[in-house]
């Protein structure tokens, strides 16, 4: 097992613990009753292990992230009587993470809360962070909060019963990393692809530790993205996009958005035509998509709509000369119409 920590300026601290047995979790819980936000399919495979504990099993999919969703789950912890000296456990991938961090973060204006992380996109990024959103009217996590949590639990075992499209959803997560951050860990994913598609534990759990000690090192720089942490949306500005006209994973939805955001870095001269063969090359091995097919002005709608939209620009985050480094630029939403029919 690895150990990593995220101690915050404010001076919160939240442990990632990689490699550790789900079911340790009760060791790192604080003397409090502990009740757990799980997704029902997560709760299918793995319910027995939590049978002493109270479980609202939710769904976990894009459609169901909403208000009414935390709603529901509020009215049952009212019911359970679950007040100030209780703990919260959300049991799932990137969904449940989001739903149960935000739902922990404004019952009774907060209580704590841990996460067990079962897939590997939340392994590898979205349950690491302290970010925890819902959607809002089709729009992609508009209403959130910035809010650690205690423990991460990343057990790599539960990663064997993670269907196939989800294990590569995951992938474009930890290539957004490699891109932006680590020209190395791009390389060793290249190297590694047959291994990584065989999901090999040794493999895939230097690759979560990896993404999550890059992520980490910026979140104690800019917990609150004023700044530095904004790069990490590469590929997120379109992925958003299409999420909110499709019914594409999320991470499917990145991988187009990474395609489409390296393309545009080109554009502006700020990386060269074998940089992007790399890319395209790797997301095509690994069975991730580069393009996508939705009406340009419904792309647009969903961009200028997203947070991302600063008055009449698009704040956009490009990959800057070399793989493993990045930059934002200001793009005019003009210019981005036409990068949008050119290069989506």
């Amino acid at each position: 097992m690895q150990t990593i920590e995220i101690k915050t300026a404010a001076g919160k601290r939240s442990k990632i613990f990689i490699g550790e047995d789900f079911i340790k979790f009760q060791d790192y819980l604080p003397v409090r009753k502990a009740i757990l936000i799980i997704d029902e399919n997560i709760f299918a495979l793995y319910g027995s292990f939590f049978k002493n504990f109270q479980c609202i099993k939710i769904q976990a999919s894009e459609s169901n992230k909403t208000l009414k969703t935390v709603e529901n789950i509020i009215l049952k912890l009212v019911e359970y009587q679950i007040d100030r000296a209780a703990f919260i456990v959300g049991v799932g991938g990137g969904i449940t993470c989001d739903i149960a961090g935000f739902t922990a973060s404004v019952y009774t204006r907060g209580l704590p809360f841990g996460f067990i992380s079962t897939s590997l996109l939340s392994q590898a990024d979205a349950s690491v962070g302290g970010k925890n959103g819902i959607n809002f009217c089709g729009l992609k996590n508009m209403i959130g909060t910035f809010n650690q949590p205690e423990f991460v639990i990343c057990d790599t075992n539960m990663l064997d019963t993670l269907p196939q499209k989800e294990f590569l959803c995951g992938l474009s997560e930890i290539i957004k990393i490699a891109l932006i951050k680590d020209a190395g860990m791009f390389n060793f994913i290249e190297n590694k692809s047959n291994d990584i598609l065989k999901r090999n534990k040794t493999v895939l759990q230097k690759l979560i530790t990896k993404s999550i000690q890059h992520k980490a090192d910026i979140v104690v720089r800019d917990e609150f993205e004023k700044g530095e942490r904004r790069i990490l949306n590469f590929g997120h500005t379109l992925a958003h996009a299409i999420e909110a006209n499709d019914c594409i994973p999320h991470g499917f939805a990145v991988s187009i958005g990474i395609m489409f955001a390296a393309k545009i870095s080109k554009y502006f001269g700020l990386i060269s035509s074998d940089i992007i063969d790399s890319i395209e090359h790797l997301l095509v091995r690994l069975g991730l998509p580069c393009h996508t097919d939705i009406d340009d002005g419904l792309l647009l709608n969903a961009v200028i709509a997203d947070k991302k939209k600063n008055d009449d620009e698009i704040n956009f985050v490009l990959l800057d000369g070399e793989i493993g480094k990045a930059t934002e630029k200001s793009i005019k939403i003009n210019t981005f119409k036409t990068l949008i029919s050119a290069f989506k």
